[in-house]
């Protein structure tokens, strides 16, 4: 057994899934065992009852930048420690022995490992206790998605910190074009992870420290440096801001979607005007830029549907839902209607769930309440309170099209918030 699993039981975590690497057998072999083969690349097969992965041992060989670029070799001659060390990282190189049940064919499935279970050729058990990311070799800078992969780790295991060596080697490799070479397919894959573990803004501090984030995401990158607005802390800028919203964000255990609008919400303030580009980049009318900007990261990464949708409207919508006590009911209902509200109302409950975490993605209001996310809550129950189907009937009734009808459904939802407003007052 080897990798994760391995880690995780080791770190007293749950196991999620198991991998195993197969030492001196072919893929005939196993073949012949009734395991199933699913590799493309290299021979990674598929245990007949458990399902679970098996790779023949192997060792690659880098052949061109990207991390398609390698050659394969798997042969009953590999050793184990020579597949452990094309591993990323010491903490996923650690092997458990693994004993086969005699009267079934099986493995054995206890993680609950001892010392004497365990290969460590290259200090995995060391570096967990002393909480350090390290690459095993040098043949960590074959493959660009490495880095992408420690700053997912360095999000999950947020007490773990990145060893100076593996930092200046990733540095190297940025430098040398490999992060360049990355598909948009991986780096969204690696990108979506780390937003989901426990502080995604550890995934986003090692990027920057590195210079990937630079080349991934420019736009996110040139937020570091834009000072607040006097009134939001003016001595935290954009950039610190932006990973206070994130960590928020997974604190509120908020679903992908979320936690990538919190993401793009501020690209516009990163923007510096063409007139001045002295001037430091404003605040006012950020909102179009940072809807704009993020519908261009969308395309290039291939962002899924629901999350750009998502980033669209609260890119566009945060302020306004963030000044909306002041609204008039007439307004409260474009705010709907311009959210796709009354269509889409549970995309609305994560606009409104993206907008509380920047709100209290700020120094000293990480407990405050919301109020925004409640009211506007309300104030959706009762506008779709009103029986849209009567009023079209009625409507249809005197002969009315189809724009007149939409202006007596709008009309009607207004005064049921008018009413609301009135009656929580």
């Amino acid at each position: 057994m080897v990798g994760g699993a391995v880690r995780d039981a080791l770190l007293s975590l749950p196991v999620q899934d198991r991998d195993w690497v197969v030492v001196g057998s072919t893929p005939e072999e196993l073949v012949a065992r009734g395991f199933l083969p699913v590799g493309k690349d290299f021979p990674v097969f598929l245990h007949p009852t458990t399902k679970e992965e098996y790779a023949l041992a192997r060792t690659e060989r880098k052949t061109a930048k990207g991390y398609h670029g390698f050659a394969v070799h798997a042969a009953p001659d590999v050793t184990l420690e020579q597949d452990l060390a094309r591993r990323d990282l010491t903490i996923n190189a650690i092997a458990a022995c693994a004993l086969i049940d005699r009267s079934t064919g099986q493995f054995g499935t206890d993680v609950d490992l001892t010392p004497a279970d365990l290969i460590d050729p290259y200090g995995g058990q060391r570096d967990i206790n002393a909480k350090l990311l390290r690459h095993v070799t040098d043949a960590f800078r074959e493959d660009p998605v490495r880095i992408l992969r420690v700053a997912r780790f360095a999000a999950r295991f947020h007490d773990f910190s990145v060893a100076p060596e593996t930092l200046q080697l990733m540095k190297d490799m940025v430098a040398d074009g490999e992060a360049d070479a990355l598909v948009a397919e991986r780096v969204w894959q690696e990108l979506s992870r780390g937003l989901m573990d426990a502080k995604p803004s550890r995934m986003f501090e090692v990027l920057r420290e590195c210079g990937a984030l630079e080349r991934l995401l420019p736009e996110v990158n040139r937020l570091w440096g834009v000072p607040q607005r006097a009134d939001h802390h003016p001595e935290v800028d954009t950039g610190v801001h932006l990973m206070m919203v994130l960590d928020m964000a997974a604190r509120q255990d908020a679903p992908l979607p979320v936690r990538f609008a919190c993401l793009m919400h501020d690209l516009g303030k990163g923007i510096r005007l063409e007139s001045d580009p002295n001037l430091i980049p404003r605040h006012i009318g950020h909102e179009l830029r940072s809807a704009k900007l993020s519908k261009t990261v969308c395309e290039r990464l291939r962002v899924p549907v629901e999350c750009r949708e998502l980033a669209d409207v609260v890119a566009m919508e945060h302020g306004n839902i963030h000044r909306s006590a002041d609204f008039s009911a007439a307004a409260l209902v474009r705010l709907l209607e311009r959210c796709d509200a009354f269509r889409k109302p549970q995309r609305f409950a994560a606009v409104l769930l993206a907008c509380e975490c920047d709100a209290r993605g700020r120094l000293g209001l990480h407990e405050s309440p919301y109020p925004p996310r409640q009211r506007l809550a309300g104030v959706l129950k009762a506008a779709q309170s009103v029986m849209t189907s009567v009023i079209a009937e009625a409507a249809q009734a005197e002969g009315l099209d189809g724009k007149k009808i939409g202006e007596r459904v709008h009309a009607a939802r207004v005064t049921a918030v008018a009413q609301q407003i009135q009656s929580s007052n």
